[in-house]
């Protein structure tokens, strides 16, 4: 398995729970957030988001900060790079054996 798909399996994992998606979307609409401002809205307890907060910053997608007192959350899109690779690689190769099945068709 290319080290792409290795390193951004995690990002997929986390991207693919409804709530985490919205809270990336959340965190990439307004900008740098405290957990407050995430939980509010959301159909979830602050302690829920706190979890789908820290799955986030293991799979490199967000980061925390202090401000003062505040702790704000933000959204870090070089996580993404290594998942970006790896479905062009995936493209890449499917394009690739798209075109060996058309030459071969073609014969």
């Amino acid at each position: 398995m290319p080290l792409s798909v290795r390193t951004s399996a995690p990002i997929f994992a986390a991207l693919g729970d409804e709530t985490r998606l919205a809270v990336v979307q959340r965190l990439c609409d307004l900008g740098p957030s405290s957990l407050a401002g995430l939980s509010e809205g959301a159909n979830v307890s602050r302690q829920a988001v706190t979890k789908h907060l820290r799955v986030l910053a293991d799979a490199g997608l967000v980061r925390r900060r202090r401000r003062g007192r505040a702790t704000l959350w933000e959204f870090r899109a070089r996580g993404l790079d290594d998942a970006r690779r790896a479905l062009d690689a995936i493209s890449r190769e499917w394009d690739a054996a798209l075109l060996r099945l058309q030459d071969l068709v073609e014969r």
